[in-house]
């Protein structure tokens, strides 16, 4: 059940000057865009990479720049948590790691965590999955449930589909001597620009603990959704695996939609 807590006192009490803190763990091809955004809606961003070449990069965004790596356990990231709420946005699979970050999240107290997953969690079906349907047991799928029992803050876990946009183009994908597998199966995929703006109205909206499927609405079969992204680049040196078996799922979003009174932008991915 999503706990929305707005407040309802007289605007004078407000304080609108004092900000939010929001660290994000991972400002990669989403998490830096998303806190570029962030801070044009004044919030306070702490940011971390595992690079120090990208520090300096983070620091000209306006980005309060951290060298965080979840596999390096002695390393003390006590000051980047030092946040309101913290948006996990990493690809590791490290479950010992992950666990590691938990107890320090405990220690640093806070209260609102936001987990993006993947859509991967899910076996393919050959129909449709909810927030309800099973999931594979993965990597992955343990460190959702890591989160999601700790009693000591809440998560909102976000499972996206296969994200694409701005400098990630789907045609680019499959080099030219890979064949494309499932070609008579469906896409579940979602723009970076729709990831980011759902990210920013859980946070507006203060939905915590719960688990969101995120998909653009449509689902076209594989062979053309891939065909139309190439033409789009002129590429002709691709070619489907006809002998695949088309195994697939098809994402359903509509808990996410309704409950964040969301329209995806990026809706139609055959336009």
């Amino acid at each position: 059940m999503a706990f929305c807590f707005r407040l309802t006192y007289p605007k004078t009490v407000i304080s609108y000057n004092m900000k939010q803190n929001i660290s994000i763990l991972g400002c990669g091809w989403l998490g830096k865009p998303l806190a570029v955004e962030l801070i044009k809606k004044d919030y306070l961003i702490k940011g971390s990479t595992t690079s120090d070449d990208k520090l300096e990069e983070l620091q000209s965004k306006s980005i309060t720049p951290y060298l965080v790596n979840l596999n390096n356990k002695k390393s003390d990231i006590s000051e980047f948590l030092i946040t309101d709420i913290l948006i996990i946005a990493i690809t590791s699979k490290n479950i010992e790691g992950f666990k590691h970050l938990i107890t320090q999240i405990e220690k640093a107290n806070i209260k609102k965590v936001i987990f993006i997953s993947s859509t991967s969690v899910y076996p393919n079906i050959n129909g449709t999955v909810t927030e309800e349907s099973p999931t594979k047991t993965t990597a992955l799928s343990g460190i959702e449930e890591l989160f999601r029992c700790n009693t000591s803050f809440k998560t909102t876990i976000l499972r996206f589909g296969g994200l694409f946009g701005y400098d990630r183009n789907p045609g680019n994908f499959f080099k030219s001597d890979k064949r494309i597998e499932n070609p008579n199966g469906y896409i579940n995929f979602i723009h970076q620009y729709d990831c980011i703006q759902l990210i920013v109205q859980i946070i507006t909206q203060n939905v915590w603990g719960e688990t969101f499927n995120a998909c653009s609405d449509s689902h076209p079969k594989r062979r053309d959704f891939y065909t139309n992204e190439m033409r789009k680049i002129g590429r002709t040196d691709f070619q489907f695996n006809e002998n695949t078996t088309n195994s697939y799922k098809i994402v359903n979003s509509e808990k996410l939609k309704k409950q964040l009174n969301y329209k995806f932008k990026y809706s139609n991915l055959m336009e």
